[in-house]
């Protein structure tokens, strides 16, 4: 949640009454995933996807990277902007609700672009050549300074990353926290600001999306 969602509540309906429509499939997953899944929450949702199919519509990648992911809705976005000929690698590790993902990836038009893999996304990016000029993690936080770590490597001028949920409902502020997770994207944040290889940009867009671009 935005500060401006949290002192004013209706921001958020306005900010999807001026938003681009969110294609029908999307809708129906959005939809699926509150009426069959634990932690709804999760899903990237109407106004942050439509950031993602902006960015990559911008972009047209033609290999894209997305750790983490869940139903398959940020999948979709990020699909409406490949090229031609482009794919998407998405990783997850849940394979009790893969049936959904699939589900919707085989409805959709980028159906023969996605490449949907139950793996570790550690593994993956240890073993992989392939290079990549989108990136979209939004997976375990404890290894979110591993996956930036690991994916360096794997992208080159001009590619863009961003990670998800980087102020972690506001716990980044605490000074000293004791939650694992909130040290290591306190630890993220700094790492990337830092990096002389990188321009980068936090969006206060619900839970926090760090935005980087390799130079």
């Amino acid at each position: 949640m935005s500060f401006f969602e949290e002192q004013c509540p209706e921001m958020d309906g306005y900010l999807e009454n001026h938003t681009s429509v969110e294609p029908d499939i999307l809708k129906r997953l959005r939809r699926e995933t509150f009426q069959k899944t634990t932690q709804p929450h999760m899903i990237s949702g109407y106004l942050q996807g439509r950031l993602l199919a902006i960015l990559s519509k911008m972009i047209t990648p033609k290999n894209i990277l997305e750790i983490g992911t869940f139903t398959g809705y940020a999948t979709l976005c990020l699909a409406e902007g490949l090229a031609k000929e482009g794919k998407i690698t998405t990783l997850d590790i849940n394979a009790e609700l893969a049936y959904l993902p699939k589900k919707y990836f085989h409805e959709s038009e980028f159906s023969a672009q996605i490449d949907f893999q139950l793996k570790d996304a550690k593994e993956f990016l240890k073993e992989t050549d392939e290079f990549f000029d989108f990136v979209f993690i939004d997976a375990d936080k404890e290894n979110y300074v591993e996956y930036f770590n690991l994916i360096k490597p794997r992208i080159a001028s001009g590619a863009v990353v961003l990670f998800d949920n980087v102020l972690w409902y506001g716990k980044v502020l605490e000074e000293s926290p004791k939650q694992k997770s909130t040290q290591k994207i306190k630890e993220l944040n700094e790492l990337i600001t830092k990096d002389e290889d990188f321009e980068n940009l936090i969006l206060p867009l619900r839970d926090g999306l760090h935005l980087i671009r390799k130079k």
